[in-house]
């Protein structure tokens, strides 16, 4: 795991939530974690990961994740073993 995906994992798990993670960020650390990740129907990603299956919506037309969808990956990542 390089710097940048450092960086966007303690984002994810900074306090207050932060809603100017970029989703492609978010995309790159699963895929440096080893995700899983699949299109589903529109906007929803698939992700697998350490067995934990989420389905995700790519935020659009911005490309910033909100804070809601920042609290469900934080969580995500915690039920598959993944911490800062």
């Amino acid at each position: 795991m390089g710097p940048n995906h450092r960086r966007t994992i303690q984002a994810i798990f900074e306090d207050p939530v932060r809603s100017n993670i970029l989703w492609r960020d978010i995309e790159n650390l699963l895929t440096a974690l080893g995700a899983q990740l699949s299109q589903g129907a529109g906007s929803r990603v698939r992700i697998a990961l350490n067995g934990m299956r989420a389905v995700f919506h790519r935020p659009h037309p911005q490309k910033e994740t909100d804070k809601g969808a920042v609290k469900s990956m934080r969580r995500f990542l915690k039920e598959a073993g993944v911490t800062p």
